[in-house]
């Protein structure tokens, strides 16, 4: 029966880490296709956003067939809650990936993104926050999931360097506002992602704990 649950955790870790796998792709992709105003790519991102819906709606099932059929209790309880939470958060990291890709079918920001080089900086420091929020539930890694945390602050201040910068080439001329304005879309989306990515991690920490936000709940 125990064998029985642990292949079912198994399976439930395994499709954790494919969706984790699928929404790194769509950050990675929407961000490139902006850079090189790829739209065959920037499709690609938003067509796929379906595919992590569907995921989600998987492991969904998943974790309350086991809640239903097995009720663990204790941290068998909280890891499979804590999984059910988490998905929420990962699927909405691949809206805000295919956000970013819609906004290069509409508009040409790949000018703005080869000066502003932070762009490129804080999406590649947001994939490693989301690839480490996965990884930290995964492993059980609460020293991981606080340092993923603690790499949102450098994120926050990327952000307001970015903004600021964005302010400085409107005020110069060097954009249009309605550029501006998609790029400053963009670096929100990054930003949100990066805050789903530090929601993940305090699903890791009521997984190990039994406490969210400070809060006791299992």
């Amino acid at each position: 029966m125990r064998e029985t649950f642990e292949h079912k955790l198994g399976k439930l870790n395994n499709d954790l880490i494919r969706m984790g796998g699928m929404i790194e792709e769509a950050i990675a992709s929407s961000i490139t296709a902006l850079r090189d105003s790829n739209t065959e790519l920037a499709k690609k991102v938003v067509e796929g956003d379906r595919q992590v819906d569907e995921e989600e709606k998987n492991i969904e099932s998943q974790c309350l067939s086991i809640i239903l059929r097995e009720q663990p209790v204790a941290r068998d309880l909280r890891k499979v809650s804590a999984a059910l939470k988490m998905v929420t958060d990962m699927e909405r990291i691949a809206d805000n990936a295919a956000d970013i890709a819609e906004i290069s079918l509409t508009a040409d920001v790949s000018t703005i993104m080869h000066i502003v080089k932070e762009i490129q900086t804080m999406s590649e420091k947001v994939i490693i926050m989301v690839s480490h929020s996965i990884d930290s539930f995964v492993t059980t890694d609460m020293t991981l999931a606080n340092e993923t945390i603690k790499a949102d602050d450098e994120v926050d201040e990327l952000f307001i360097s970015i903004r600021n910068r964005i302010v400085e080439l409107i005020k110069s001329e060097h954009c249009s506002g309605e550029v501006a304005v998609d790029a400053l879309m963009i670096v929100k989306y990054l930003e949100r992602i990066a805050d789903h990515a530090v929601n993940i991690c305090e699903w890791v920490e009521f997984f190990k704990t039994g406490e969210y936000k400070n809060t006791r709940i299992i």
